[in-house]
């Protein structure tokens, strides 16, 4: 009979580089289930628990945590240890302590503790914009949620939201002197201001100029958020 469902598993040696994890220490680890954000820029939620915050030290008392509810993601419980954990998603423990996954020191993802007042708050990229029935605007964001708004906003901005029940707080546009945070590649969790930004071409994506520490950097706008105007509006370092 034929195997059905996917493996919960990966091998250690083809995890993502950014995972705390020690690479010869048995064959296999946990894997992303299909969710929110890509597999490959995401952590298991039973990884960042065990491996990331260290509040269980096996996957069994992982397991006793997610059941009994007492780990809550965006704001919402959370049961399943594969579930994907991405930029930006707060994780709150039974015991009070938050946490904002941000990059940070050029790894993609890393936590950062917030406080009580920004537990519900979270800050999202809106990577999509589409007319829907009765001259109404739904807008997608980084990590799939969506939202229908009579705002105006561009495909790249960021818009601070509620937790759990998401609605629109705040909004930052991607645009020229803005506060921005990037996100992946060896620069990942630099915070700087757009010089400039640069339409795309034929052979080259859309642009965005960051400046930061005496330097600036030219990178894809896929990898820059707007964080604020002139500091960031939330924790992200």
């Amino acid at each position: 009979m034929g195997k059905k469902g996917r493996d919960t598993r990966v091998k250690r040696q083809l995890a993502p580089t950014f995972w705390t994890i020690n690479r010869k220490e048995g064959k296999f680890v946990m894997r992303v289930n299909a969710g929110p954000h890509p597999g490959k820029r995401a952590y298991p939620l039973g990884m960042v628990l065990r491996d990331v915050l260290k509040v269980a030290s096996t996957g069994y008392e992982v397991d006793r945590i997610l059941k009994a509810g007492k780990v809550k993601v965006d704001g919402l419980i959370r049961r399943d240890p594969n579930f994907a954990i991405g930029l930006m998603d707060v994780v709150e423990l039974a015991m009070g302590q938050a946490y904002r996954m941000v990059p940070k020191n050029s790894v993609s993802l890393s936590p950062v503790a917030v406080e009580k007042a920004e537990k519900g708050l979270k800050l999202i990229k809106v990577t999509s914009k589409t007319s829907i029935r009765g001259k109404k605007t739904q807008y997608g964001f980084h990590d799939s949620k969506t939202l229908i708004s009579d705002q105006n906003l561009k495909v790249g901005d960021s818009c601070v939201i509620s937790l759990p029940a998401v609605g629109i707080i705040n909004h930052v546009a991607f645009e020229k002197d803005a506060t921005a945070l990037i996100i992946r590649g060896e620069n990942a969790g630099a915070v700087g201001k757009i010089e400039d930004i640069q339409d795309g071409v034929f052979s080259l994506p859309k642009r965005a100029i960051v400046s930061f520490e005496n330097k600036s950097v030219e990178l894809p706008v896929e990898m820059v958020m707007a964080v604020g105007t002139d500091r960031p509006v939330i924790r992200v370092s």
